[in-house]
């Protein structure tokens, strides 16, 4: 019987990402995709989607294919591990609450024909994913010192912008800042969205009953938080409510991820199919 999916249910390629975060990130091994199937059946997705998505991140460039006798293996890419170290790194290094903000922001002021629809939704993307927020029309914002270079790196639009650190000052608030470029409220949302998902009262209502299949669960688990995590731009908890959900919901993760650790583990050791593909 498959696990209860999240509501709203993460996207497949999202969870494949974590899947190969947990299982694979670090190590030079590939999967086959008939044990990835098995693993992926257990949270109700259908065969079907699983090929069609590794099939997709094949031709993204995320994963590779391995062959090996009548079996199909699939290991990270280098662009792939990238991403994943990235949102390994948010985990468990940055965490959800921002106690060791500077002061400093990183500012990107831009100005785009009208024409470059692709262009202005592919930057927006990047710079919302780097935890910038539009402050006003052709300017974004985000705490702290960011790597903007890297951030925009291949989208050809060096030209066009112009990226400052700087300080708030008087007349001006960090509140207004974060006001005027940030929904705060949307975002505590999203956070208590987390711990009612994760601390169900009835077991019917909750992503994963542990106990049955911490396999699963922790896939879910790691989905599910990550993706918060990195819609979250790590605003300054000093200029945040006393009682700021993440607080909370980054030690439920914590706890739910230590306790479903070893299970899973052992039996990931048991399902999975994989072969060394040479560094």
């Amino acid at each position: 019987m498959p696990v209860t999916s999240l509501d709203p249910a993460p996207r497949p390629q999202s969870l494949m990402l974590s899947f190969f975060g947990i299982h694979v990130r670090g190590r030079d091994i590939a999967l086959s995709s008939s044990c990835v199937i098995d693993a992926f059946a257990r949270i109700g997705i259908t065969e079907e989607a699983v090929r069609s998505t590794l099939t997709r991140m094949v031709n993204r460039g995320l994963l590779e294919r391995h062959r090996q006798g009548r079996k199909m293996y699939f290991a990270l890419t280098p662009r792939a591990a990238a991403v994943l170290q990235d949102g390994h790194d948010r985990i468990w290094r940055t965490g959800a609450v921002n106690r060791d903000w500077d002061g400093q922001w990183t500012l990107v002021g831009f100005s785009l024909p009208e024409a470059w629809r692709r262009e202005r939704h592919d930057l927006r993307s990047r710079l919302t994913w780097g935890g910038f927020g539009p402050l006003q029309s052709g300017l974004w914002v985000a705490p702290g010192e960011v790597d903007v270079a890297a951030l925009v790196a291949g989208l050809g639009l060096d030209a066009q912008l112009r990226v400052f650190r700087g300080t708030v000052i008087g007349p001006t608030e960090v509140a207004q800042v974060l006001e005027s470029a940030f929904d705060t409220k949307a975002i505590a949302a999203e956070y208590r969205a987390f711990l009612d998902r994760w601390t169900a009262d009835d077991p019917a209502d909750a992503p994963q009953d542990f106990a049955r299949d911490p396999f699963a669960g922790q896939l879910l688990l790691h989905t599910d938080w990550l993706e918060l995590v990195r819609r979250d731009p790590h605003l300054p908890a000093e200029h945040l409510p006393a009682d700021w959900p993440a607080i909370r919901a980054e030690a439920l993760f914590q706890d739910l991820a230590r306790r479903c650790a070893a299970p899973a583990r052992a039996e990931a050791e048991r399902v999975l199919d994989a072969i060394p593909t040479g560094g």
